[in-house]
């Protein structure tokens, strides 16, 4: 945490920073970082689509996880996977968002379409 009582957020693997008062969501912060955080419920731990990895050494720079996340999460919390919309930032964190599915799909298909072609 800076001397300002500030939290440094870093959204993965875009390299997104942002600056946060503690207590701050993370799906939160990754909305004002543009960080591309996917979700639908609104941030009510309805829809699991706002997962996120949290790096090992950022683990004790969030809150704990609320009853909701143990229920949904289950044995991913212990992989360091979180809510975005549960978490609370306490100090200076790292976190890996997932690459959108379509997005995904998308790049798998050109990949695989970029191997056809140089087959000719």
């Amino acid at each position: 945490m800076s001397a300002r009582g500030m939290c440094r957020v870093t959204f993965r693997p875009d390299e997104r920073s942002i600056d946060v008062r503690p207590g701050t969501t993370l799906l939160d912060a990754a909305r004002r970082a543009k960080a591309p955080v996917r979700t639908r419920c609104g941030g009510v731990a309805g829809c699991l689509m706002c997962k996120v990895a949290v790096d090992a050494a950022s683990a004790d720079s969030l809150s704990e996880p609320t009853a909701a996340e143990r229920h949904k999460l289950g044995p991913l919390l212990d992989e360091g996977v979180r809510l975005s919309c549960q978490a609370k930032v306490k100090g200076d964190v790292t976190v890996t968002v997932p690459e959108d599915p379509l997005k995904a799909a998308i790049r798998k298909k050109l990949a695989e379409q970029q191997a056809d072609d140089e087959w000719w």
